[in-house]
């Protein structure tokens, strides 16, 4: 898990720095919405990258505190993404941002990968 977790968070950067032209910092933010790679199955791969990485963490470390804090991590990333990203995401992409949206879930992964459609 924790390898897993971080390959994803590790090809998530790369993602955003090849196809976003940008960082995920919002000091530094894609020029382009990044909709591949694993960005194709779930909106929010590296917060999910950086869970599977502390519950792997807490699987073997033996340390049932490391759940909790996962849990913890996981509200202020929900809350997080629902407050200020998706907002912010919508207002710098529109509509690409909107048809993305409603196709790729935020925190389950979709079975099959989503096909962007072509740029309006």
């Amino acid at each position: 898990m924790i390898a897993g977790g971080g390959l994803v968070l590790v090809a998530a950067f790369v993602r955003f720095v090849r196809e976003g032209r940008g960082t995920p910092a919002p000091l530094a933010p894609t020029d382009q919405l990044v909709v591949g790679g694993a960005y194709r199955y779930v909106r929010n791969p590296m917060y999910l990258a950086v869970l599977t990485v502390i519950v792997g963490q807490a699987l073997v470390l033996g340390r049932p505190a490391l759940l909790l804090y996962a849990l913890a991590v996981l509200a202020a990333t929900a809350s997080f993404v629902r407050w200020y990203e998706e907002p912010a995401l919508r207002d710098r992409y529109g509509e690409r941002y909107e048809d993305y949206r409603r196709a790729v879930p935020a925190w389950r992964p979709r079975l099959r990968p989503w096909q962007p459609p072509p740029r309006r």
